[in-house]
């Protein structure tokens, strides 16, 4: 039997700030992957199948260890949720290849507003205006931080883009699996597919990757480990929309990380964009916290 863990927002902070170092540093290693600097770059779908393979194996090593009760897992969603976040993952891994970690992540915050979107049909969910407003804001970041002009389009963004819109989907898909079993089945079952279907992608595209790049993939693994441990042990020590606010941290550690080993500045654009952006995703997380609260009172 599952229990839950005591409120507790100031340890659901931390958490979140050490899965925000966690989240940016793995779009730093997949970065670094898909560059020459130790090695032939590797496709994306190579850099997704280190992710999986190797935090599956930290999971299967920690439940080996403890030895935690695993609940009977609900198939369908588990496939349809894995599914996901391969196609999101590797289309956020492609997109870092070719434009800055700093714009990548602002653009992949509007998975919440797809979230939303998608929760219309999904889960029966009504979007008021406050909603729609908070959508709106953040899409107009968007199309900022995306550079329409002849001159200066990114291809990449787009990438970034269409992960946003996937990984929204998924979102949906994980409130349906929340609500039946525990985190750590879950991050279990997730990994263990996912790492079914990016063996049967990777095929396609596999080099050997150099010691290094072996090491980096394992790091990788590891670290969206790490990520999404404190993450899922954040949700369960406070409330969805204190949460979903701090998310946004990462933004800070990808544009530092930018800087640090990259060289790279973040721009006017991408500074008014990717603010635009995180004043409608936190304006979304004020109007849930405002829905949710008579529950609560």
């Amino acid at each position: 039997m599952y229990t839950a863990k005591p409120h507790n927002p100031a340890l659901a902070a931390i958490l979140i700030a050490v899965a925000c170092a966690f989240i940016a540093a793995t779009t730093l290693i997949a970065k670094t992957l898909a560059s020459t600097q130790f090695g032939t770059p590797l496709h994306p779908f190579q850099v997704v199948f280190g992710r999986f393979l190797f935090a599956f194996l930290s999971f299967a090593t920690v439940a080996a260890i403890l030895r935690p009760t695993l609940q009977r897992p609900h198939l369908g969603l588990h496939v349809t949720r894995t599914l996901g976040g391969w196609a999101g993952l590797t289309l956020m891994f492609a997109s870092v290849a070719h434009i800055p970690l700093a714009d990548a992540t602002a653009i992949s915050f509007l998975n919440p507003v797809f979230g939303m979107i998608f929760a219309i049909p999904l889960l029966g969910e009504r979007v008021g205006k406050w909603r729609w407003s908070a959508a709106l804001i953040a899409l107009v970041g968007a199309v900022i931080l995306l550079r329409p002009t002849p001159d200066s389009f990114q291809p990449g963004a787009l990438y970034a883009l269409a992960a946003a819109v996937i990984l929204g989907f998924e979102l949906n898909i994980i409130k349906k699996l929340t609500a039946r079993e525990n985190p750590f089945s879950i991050l279990v079952v997730n990994n263990a597919i996912g790492v079914g279907i990016a063996s049967l992608a990777v095929v396609w595209v596999w080099i050997w990757p150099t010691p290094m790049q072996w090491a980096l993939m394992a790091g990788l693994g590891c670290a969206m480990a790490v990520a999404q441990t404190c993450f899922v042990n954040a949700m369960a020590r406070a409330d969805a929309s204190f949460v979903a606010p701090l998310t946004y941290g990462t933004l800070i550690f990808a544009a530092a990380y930018d800087v640090l080993f990259y060289d790279v500045i973040p721009d006017g654009v991408t500074i008014l964009g990717a603010s635009i952006i995180v004043a409608g995703a936190l304006l979304l997380a004020w109007r849930e916290a405002v829905r949710t609260q008579p529950k609560h009172g």
